[in-house]
């Protein structure tokens, strides 16, 4: 059973983070502790490209960014994984220079030098060369950068479909179950 926790920064893909939570409280049998933290510009852009403000009302335990008390910001928390979902190229920075300065930076420096799984789900496009090196210092360091950019060979028919198709592929990268498109198999999910 893993320990889980999510972090939502301000970056455009706010669907990314909406879709995962639910799909990550859908698998809660197989997550021992889920955690969230999102930040104040996570919560501006949620509200404007969702219409909505569900992240009030997640079920899972949700942290501020200047709560240095979760868990999660010590190795002795032991939480197996985190998922910074989008992931803003502002906090891609600060990661990769080991910046400290917030819950969720500080939470990432912990699960890398812990040698835990950390994936970033980039969103930004074009990436500059600076954006490039730090997703290089991430990946050295033991860091997955999953840019969150959808696939379309299972046919998407929907805008949270085409979201799904990157959502799916962080919870193969986070070790848990999920009913998806496989390429080549039978059975299309």
């Amino acid at each position: 059973m893993q320990k889980i926790v999510v972090a939502v920064t301000g970056a455009s893909g706010s669907i990314y983070a909406k879709l995962l939570l639910t799909k990550l409280w859908q698998l809660k049998e197989h997550i021992a502790e889920l955690s969230v933290v999102i930040t104040e510009n996570a919560k501006q852009v949620w509200a404007t490209e969702l219409e909505d403000k569900g992240y009030e009302n997640l079920p899972m335990k949700t942290f501020g960014v200047s709560d240095f008390n979760a868990p999660f910001a010590s190795g002795s928390g032991q939480y197996n994984t985190m998922i910074i979902i989008p992931c803003s190229m502002g906090t891609l920075g600060r990661i990769a220079t080991g910046v400290s300065n917030d819950l969720i930076s500080r939470a990432a420096d912990v699960v890398l030098k812990e040698r835990r799984k950390l994936i970033c789900v980039a969103r930004d496009t074009p990436y500059n060369l600076m954006h490039i090196r730090n997703m290089e210092t991430i990946t050295l360091a033991g860091g997955v950068i999953c840019p969150a950019t959808p696939s379309f060979y299972s046919k998407p028919k929907t805008i949270e479909e085409v979201a799904a198709t990157v959502v799916d592929r962080v919870i193969d990268l986070a070790g848990l179950p999920v009913k998806t498109f496989r390429w080549g198999a039978d059975d299309k999910a």
